[in-house]
């Protein structure tokens, strides 16, 4: 009867939810589809999104927090500029009256990246080049110039939309001005006025879509004092793609000169990591074999009597290398956590190499996480509570608890911090009311409840025997505390962090020139290879680093197998103020906020998937090895 409550409540909570976010989206415009098939002369909505600071990719605001046109010009407007530009209007195009700054309906994806589409009065249709066209006569006042003129010395750009073909220019340009003074006499601020639109279409689908300025027709704004008569203007010039069809529109991005020309296929880089790992783990291979096998030659040949006076090393230690680690509930919960993660990430990457997950549509990268980790919250409550069990826990429930929020719980911390500076600053990177409850709910209603059922099911279901080869003595053996500095525990750290780092440094550029920058990452299938190598070299080099702590007869490896794994998250975490001193031109509070408050939870994340793959590797070896000698 209870369990039968709970339902209709969560029905009702989820419905009442729904019905709260649709009331919220029945004040937008319908989205633009994708992949629209025209007739001539149908009307090409240009949808404008969000401007800002390129070398600030997080740093956005909404199109119009800029004195840009909000309505087309009138008929009489129109035909007077074109007398004055001494051009003609084709007789054919169809005029229908828009109006700008009406918001779209969005995805949740679109809304997590900071996006914020809206309408524009740009009056487009299929096939029908315009020569010249006024779009608005606008009365600039001083704070209007002012602002236009901030962006500009900022280096603002901004983002329009044909269908989901996105399209990118400056708002001004800058003369005369010097590095450090800044502006001098005879420097210039000036405003672009004219947009150039170039769409290509195949089989009457849009396939292609770039927008230039034209240098020619643009404003100087430089004398923020006085108000100021502007007149912004658009053309259009519609070509033929033949060679390029609907299905692969987006390659072309990869060659567009608004971005960093740096971004090349980097295959040799990538090969020259792959046979870094390969050859880091084969030497770990054929030293660890020889030298076990070495070991286990010199235990089976002892006899019962020498062993009490040979014996020494890894074997000395059996009675206390399978005593459990301190706070079991916290290392359990990290341990199912990075599993989840793992897990995550394989399928994550699968499903966008297959394309069931879009890379190119904007947000779903992101969107896919959240989703992906709600739906293996499973695995996190059942491995967890797993391993607790086996350790003989007893409080699971606090243990599944713990496993629900360790890792949400920072990621909740770093969002308040960063929303809240974003809403400071006006940004479209404050996510919207509406995705936070949609987040939310998915959490409640999803994640936490199949971490809750992974825990039970662990719990009814899972063995609860550890299966340990050998029996844990009542008093833990004195650690051994003089050590030669080649095996301490911050030497064995830094190489236990440095050594998978350096098989991923290369390409973990590429990957934040994508997350921090105007890239679109497309090698899924290189990366999810590199995730796979990463998480075998990190086993090994924790493997090979857990037998030299064992050799030197220290039995507390749990935590240190688990910290040794991950401290390529850390080294990640490192990196990431490298590049951005040194490797990008981002700056500014909100910009660091999001960045460094974000990479600390990536890394994080690096942090646990690692370190729980390191363990896990490291518990197969160590029962491995003391279930093939005879132990008292």
């Amino acid at each position: 009867m209870i369990g039968k409550q709970a339902a209709v409540n969560a029905l009702w909570a989820l419905g009442v939810l729904s019905s709260l976010l649709v009331g919220t989206d029945s004040a937008k415009v319908k989205r633009v589809k994708a992949g629209m098939t025209y007739h001539p002369h149908d009307a090409v909505s240009i949808v404008v999104n969000k401007v800002g600071p390129f070398n600030n990719p997080t740093e956005t605001y909404r199109y119009y927090s800029l004195p840009f046109c909000h309505e087309h010009s009138t008929e009489e407007e129109e035909m007077e500029a074109l007398q004055e530009e001494n051009v003609d209007l084709p007789d054919n195009i169809p005029s229908e009256k828009r109006l700008g700054a009406q918001k779209h309906r969005q995805r949740l994806g679109e809304s997590i990246v900071g996006d914020r589409r809206e309408t524009s009065p740009y009056e487009i249709s299929f096939g029908d080049s315009v020569e010249w066209r006024l779009l608005c006569k606008k009365l600039l006042r001083p704070q209007d110039i002012e602002k236009f003129k901030e962006a500009i010395h900022n280096n603002y750009f901004f983002e329009m939309f044909v269908e989901d073909l996105p399209m990118w220019g400056y708002i001004g340009d800058i003369a005369g001005e010097d590095m450090i003074i800044g502006e001098t006499e005879g420097s210039g601020t000036y405003l672009f006025t004219h947009l150039h639109f170039l769409l290509g279409y195949n089989n009457n689908q849009i396939v292609a879509a770039k927008v230039t300025t034209d240098i020619d027709r643009k404003v100087d704004i430089t004398d923020i004092h006085n108000e100021k008569h502007i007149q912004f203007s658009y053309s259009v010039e519609w070509y033929e793609e033949p060679n390029l069809t609907w299905k692969n529109r987006m390659s072309r991005y990869a060659e567009s000169r608004f971005l960093p020309s740096s971004f090349e296929i980097h295959w040799l880089s990538i090969i020259n990591s792959f046979v870094l790992v390969l050859l880091l783990t084969a030497f770990l291979t054929i030293i660890l074999l020889r030298v076990l096998k070495n070991d286990f030659s010199r235990y089976m040949e002892l006899d019962d009597d020498a062993m009490e006076e040979e014996e020494s090393g890894w074997k000395l230690i059996h009675g206390d290398v399978f005593r459990f680690p301190q706070y079991p509930a916290i290392f359990c919960s990290a341990v199912g956590i990075g599993n989840q993660l793992i897990v995550l990430t394989f399928f994550h990457l699968c499903l966008a190499l297959t394309g069931l997950i879009s890379t190119t549509r904007r947000g779903s990268i992101l969107a896919g996480v959240v989703v992906l980790y709600c739906l293996t919250s499973v695995v996190a409550g059942y491995t967890a509570i797993r391993l607790f069990r086996q350790m003989g826990g007893k409080n699971w429930v606090q243990c599944v608890i713990l496993t629900a929020g360790m890792f949400p719980a920072p990621i909740v911390a770093v969002f308040l911090w960063v929303n809240s500076v974003a809403i400071a600053h006006g940004s479209t990177s404050a996510l919207p009311f509406t995705s936070i409850l949609t987040i939310t709910a998915l959490y409640i209603f999803l994640a936490f409840p199949l971490t809750v059922f992974g825990g039970i099911l662990a719990k009814n279901y899972a063995s609860p025997d550890f299966n340990a080869p050998t029996r844990t003595t009542k008093v833990a053996r004195e650690i051994p505390t003089e050590v030669p500095w080649y095996r301490s525990r911050p030497f064995q750290v830094l190489i236990a962090g440095f050594l998978p780092f350096s098989a991923i440094y290369i390409e973990l550029h590429y990957i934040f020139a994508s997350m921090w920058g105007h890239q679109i990452y497309t090698l899924f299938g290189i990366l999810l290879l590199a995730f796979i190598l990463l998480i075998i070299v990190t086993s090994f080099i924790t493997v090979a680093l857990l037998y030299f702590q064992l050799a030197r007869e220290d039995h507390r490896w749990w935590w240190a197998a688990f910290i040794n794994g991950g401290m390529t998250g850390i080294f990640i975490y490192i990196y990431s103020f490298y590049y951005y001193f040194h490797r990008s031109g981002m700056s500014g509070v909100l910009q660091s906020s999001f960045y460094f408050g974000y990479m600390a939870v990536v890394s994080f994340a690096f942090f646990l998937m690692l370190g729980s793959a390191g363990f896990q590797f490291s518990l197969i070896f160590v029962k491995y090895i003391y279930s093939r000698v005879k132990c008292d």
